[in-house]
């Protein structure tokens, strides 16, 4: 039963890869689709802009199906979206980027529910494992993108994570089998405080949002922005895997800060600083850009742990904890998606990246102040 319960983490693997491999491959993607800046933005905010969409309505499926069944129905489209996406033209590139982030959104929404229900007794050093599975996938697709590519082409090096997606869903089945029927279970089905008018929801939402988009931006367009810079683009694609590697550390790290409802404010404030900090390191010194990128990844890893222990520790019971992600990560994603876009075409308007690393950092000190005051609202 541990061995199954602990599968949880293994769906983790698959939320990220199918994103993060992305920006290091967007000199090839946009020179075969011919895609200006502003293009590339919104390719990589399609996939927040379907979490927006999609999360809030991720509770009446798992009510539906039961949870595990929902979370086995999004691997399997993941794996499906990852084909569309790499091999059906131009317009598959784009309609199967949305139905990836479609499908992420799902697991985004009910992976902290499943933590909170499993383990219920270490909230944080469980979201803290589970980043960290998150994390180091991230950082393994965006690593192997171009020697993937280089092989073969940009194509090949996005669609092999839709072989992962399926060894999961595999993986996945038997809790399916183990899981209640839809209609007996009462932990999706409950009444529950409608979470939208809470203040406490609100300050987490904004928390979630501002570290997304931070992380969402750097994930985009930080090799493009090196590669400018005159970095090769192998070498780019490293620094990407040292900012989201990094972040293992970070997630791994801040739960201690997290445990004590007393510490949870200075605890968010200790994960935003490094990435504000980082960000005005890549404005002021751009030839120590990876110790930037360390110490970017150091803080996104902890300000995302942080963020989902915010998240499963606000809701009462497992049905308002997967009301209050959905809420969490439909606004939080809403803001994250215009990230990427905004970054990008002020780029193509001012030809540099320097007012679109002003506007980062801007976010980045917003998400300090927002996870100051969500902590202190923490209810316990």
């Amino acid at each position: 039963m541990i061995v199954l319960t602990a599968t949880v983490f293994l769906v983790a693997l698959c939320l990220r890869p199918a994103i993060t491999a992305v920006g290091p491959l967007l000199p090839q993607i946009s020179a075969d689709q011919q895609l200006g800046e502003a293009a590339q933005g919104l390719l990589g905010a399609l996939p927040l802009l379907a979490f927006a969409l999609v999360s809030p309505q991720v509770h009446r499926l798992a009510r539906r199906l039961g949870t595990e069944r929902a979370v086995l129905a999004a691997l399997l489209v993941l794996a499906a979206g990852g084909v569309v996406r790499a091999y059906t033209g131009s317009f598959g590139l784009w309609a199967g980027t949305v139905v990836i982030g479609c499908a992420i959104a799902v697991g985004n929404v009910l992976v902290p529910a499943i933590v909170k229900r499993d383990y219920a007794a270490n909230v944080s050093r469980a979201t803290g494992i589970y980043t960290a599975f998150i994390t180091l996938a991230a950082a393994t697709a965006s690593a192997l993108a171009v020697p993937i590519a280089g092989l073969a082409d940009w194509r090949l090096a996005l669609s092999v994570w839709s072989v992962l997606a399926l060894v999961v869903a595999v993986i996945w089945l038997p809790r399916t089998r183990a899981s209640a029927a839809p209609a007996e279970t009462p932990a999706i089905s409950a009444e529950t405080v409608n979470v939208w008018r809470q203040p406490s929801a609100w300050l987490i939402t904004a928390f979630m949002g501002l570290q997304s988009t931070t992380f969402y931006v750097l994930v985009t367009w930080l090799p493009t922005i090196e590669i400018a810079g005159g970095l090769s683009a192998r070498t780019a694609g490293l620094h990407l895997f040292l900012y989201q590697g990094m972040g293992i550390i970070g997630g791994l790290a801040i739960p201690f800060l997290l445990r004590e409802p007393g510490k949870r404010s200075a605890g968010a404030v200790v994960a935003s600083l490094p990435v504000l900090v980082a960000i005005l390191g890549l404005l002021v010194v751009p030839d120590l850009a990876v110790a930037w990128a360390a110490m970017a990844g150091l803080g996104q890893g902890a300000a995302l742990v942080a963020a989902l222990t915010l998240i499963s520790l606000g809701g009462r019971d497992h049905a308002e904890t997967t009301r209050l992600s959905g809420m969490a990560q439909s606004l939080g994603y809403l803001l994250a998606a215009s990230g990427p876009f905004l970054a990008g075409l002020l780029a193509e308007q001012t030809g540099g990246w320097t007012a679109s690393l002003i506007l980062v950092a801007g976010f980045a000190a917003l998400q300090t102040a927002a996870g100051a005051a969500a902590g202190r609202e923490s209810r316990r």
